[in-house]
């Protein structure tokens, strides 16, 4: 996973695909997020549970513990070894969901360019990447190094002609289960390791090279190219 997404549907968009029976509690906005090319260290929209209450909130990016300052903050973290390595021991268990709409990979074209492909759900529904970090909850203050990893897997099917690693996407009826504190630690890291929308829930089509800058935005980036 290259490290671009997408969030430009807004947040009760993605959430009401998840059937809810409380409020979410939202942070963000009830305008469109207009994300149309995110970045690593951009502030993005993230989904998390405290006690029996959805909150929507923005986050970073990115995210190291405190003891690893001399490497910049990786956005992603490998599913073999995020459960069980020293990295990620801190925040292994404040799970989260990145909900986006799409994510781009760039693939070596042959002449010394790549060319970049959106990914996204074939039922264009929306698409929730498991993810881990460190954030405020009720009661507790924002910190400086807050922010979060998406959790990778490799490749499968025709999806490898794209990009060797791919996030875990959950369905939306294992969000709540995934997002639940009370859920166990061996389940959550069962639910990444075998319960991943497969390559077959997805699609993928070319887009225009505008979308390496990251300064470009605009629904243009997602438009199909021959």
């Amino acid at each position: 996973m290259c490290g671009r997404l997408t969030q430009y549907r807004g947040i009760h968009d993605f959430v009401a695909v998840l059937s809810i029976p409380d409020a979410l509690i939202n942070h963000v906005g009830d305008a469109p997020l207009n994300r149309y090319n995110a970045a690593p260290t951009t502030t993005l929209a993230v989904l998390h549970q405290h006690e029996q209450r959805m909150y929507a909130d923005n986050l970073r990016w990115g995210w190291r513990p405190h003891w690893a300052k001399d490497r910049p903050p990786p956005i992603n973290a490998r599913v073999e070894k995020v459960a069980h390595g020293p990295f990620f021991r801190a925040i292994w268990r404040n799970r989260l969901i990145v909900p986006v709409d799409n994510w781009f990979e760039w693939v070596d074209a042959g002449d010394k360019n790549k060319q970049p492909w959106l990914i996204r759900r074939a039922d264009h529904e929306p698409v929730f990447c498991a993810a881990i970090g460190q954030f405020p909850t009720p009661g507790t203050d924002a910190r400086e190094d807050d922010g979060f990893v998406i959790i990778t897997a490799e490749s499968v099917g025709g999806m490898l002609d794209i990009h060797d690693r791919r996030p875990v996407v959950l369905r939306p009826d294992l969000v709540r289960e995934w997002l639940d504190p009370a859920t166990p630690v061996e389940r959550a890291e069962q639910m990444l390791l075998f319960e991943g929308e497969p390559s077959e829930a997805f699609e993928w089509y070319k887009v225009g090279k505008a979308v390496g800058n990251v300064r470009n935005q605009g629904a243009e980036l997602i438009e199909k190219v021959a």
